[in-house]
């Protein structure tokens, strides 16, 4: 299934795609739906025959989950990217957080920061979590993914490398896209799916790479962080970026008003996002 939360006139809603049409799943949001124990089975059995739906052309997404406990996300966890940065190969995950106040929807506008000239792209491949879960066994980890969507871990890379700890330049208010869709892993190959991740500014092709290749797979990211914290249904892991982001580029080249920056994710979806001034 690909699920989405959809702005509407009269709020946000939970829908699933069925065609052409987005299917009303009868929650505010799909944090909201992911929270039922039997969430999966309710969203399958809604029909676009007798439920309200919506017309997918023009459909304004909001983040997939606007309101997550929790936003979890992994440095580190593509080989090249690790090397492009000058760094050795961790031996454990390195995480960091985000809050709800960082997220975009698909294809909203990215309002550059005033305060930065060093505005950057970072295709992720993010986990939503769909059952509650904590201290998981592989098993377990694995259930507890309700699906995956496509993240672009917009970092202001200045404010980030200010201090050896990153969270400043990664938590800037609304420019966080996640979107459209979370799609269920059985569509997708699993939970640890192999899939193109590619980002293009402007056309240009930026970043391109294969999750199969990432050091720390979805599965032992859940088992690992619900042993740090209780994963919640709606939240979370953004599992890091692949080599190609601009600040590791010689000259560095970063991300300006009126350009467009693509990360999609073949599958997925992609978010779409053009970047305006404040």
């Amino acid at each position: 299934m690909k699920l989405a939360t959809l702005r509407t006139a009269d709020g946000t809603r939970a829908v699933r795609l069925d065609g052409d049409v987005l299917v009303d799943l009868g929650h505010s949001d799909l944090g909201e739906l992911f929270a039922q124990p039997d969430w999966k089975a309710k969203a399958q059995a809604k029909s676009a025959v007798s439920g309200v739906t919506y017309p997918v052309d023009g459909a304004d997404f909001a983040p997939v989950v606007p309101n997550p406990s929790k936003v979890v996300c992994v440095g580190h966890n593509y080989t090249n990217h690790i090397k492009e940065m000058g760094r050795d190969l961790p031996a454990h995950p390195t995480l960091f957080p985000k809050f709800a106040d960082t997220l975009l929807g698909a294809n909203d506008d990215l309002v550059k920061p005033a305060e930065t000239d060093a505005l950057d792209w970072e295709v992720e491949l993010a986990v939503v979590i769909g059952k509650q879960v904590r201290r998981a066994d592989e098993q377990q980890a694995a259930d507890a993914i309700a699906g995956f969507t496509v993240m672009n871990d917009i970092s202001v890379r200045d404010w980030q490398f200010r201090t050896i700890e990153w969270t400043q330049g990664k938590i800037w208010e609304a420019t966080t896209p996640v979107g459209p869709y979370v799609v269920t892993p059985d569509e997708v190959g699993g939970t640890r799916p192999a899939l193109q991740v590619t980002t293009t500014v402007d056309g240009r092709v930026m970043q391109q790479d294969d999750t199969g290749t990432l050091l720390f797979d979805p599965v032992f990211l859940v088992q690992y962080i619900s042993t740090v914290i209780t994963l919640r249904p709606g939240d979370i892991i953004a599992t890091g970026t692949p080599a190609g982001v601009g600040n590791a580029r010689d000259p560095k080249v970063f991300l300006l008003p009126g350009q467009t920056v693509v990360t999609e994710i073949t599958g997925l979806g992609a978010c779409t996002n053009k970047v305006i001034e404040a």
